[in-house]
């Protein structure tokens, strides 16, 4: 069960997103691939099993039981995410672990600074440094880096309206 993350009262909000990582391959073409190792597996165990080579047939189960153990890691491990809320006195960074283990981060937006480069996306402020975003692409990271920027941009040269204009 995953709870909703606590957001910031005051202040308005600049910038909230929620990330989380991409997987290609959708539950029914797992089954498909699965399917398919099965049937490569046995059109070439059944020969070996008629031509006494019994053990084959061992190893190439294997063989789609690790498969299939490495599939259903990879879709553990995407139940990771983070949430990133930018508001006028800080960034707010809830990460959910694949266990469901919950873990905030809040750092100070005034001495925000963001490092970023394509192997990895850092926010800094008053010395915490905080490395977010792991498991997304560089291009999708970067995008992120220069969203984050144009928030912060926005946030620290405020806009007002006055009834003279």
């Amino acid at each position: 069960m995953t709870e909703t993350p606590v957001f910031p009262g005051p202040g308005a909000i600049h910038f909230a997103t929620s990330l989380s990582p991409h997987r290609s391959l959708s539950p029914e073409g797992f089954k498909w691939v699965i399917r398919g190792a099965i049937a490569a597996n046995l059109l070439v165990g059944v020969p070996m099993l008629i031509l006494g080579a019994w053990p084959v047939m061992g190893f190439m189960g294997l063989d789609v039981w690790l498969l299939w153990w490495l599939f259903k890691r990879s879709y553990l491990d995407a139940r990771r995410s983070e949430t990133l809320v930018l508001t006028d006195s800080e960034l707010l960074v809830d990460r959910v672990a694949p266990d469901g283990e919950r873990e905030e981060h809040r750092l100070d937006a005034y001495w925000l600074r963001i490092d970023a480069t394509e192997d990895r996306l850092v926010v800094i402020s008053k010395g915490n440094r905080l490395v977010i975003g792991r498991f997304l692409s560089p291009e999708a990271r970067l995008a992120l880096a220069e969203q984050l920027k144009a928030a912060l941009a926005d946030m620290r040269a405020p806009q007002f309206k006055h009834d003279w204009d």
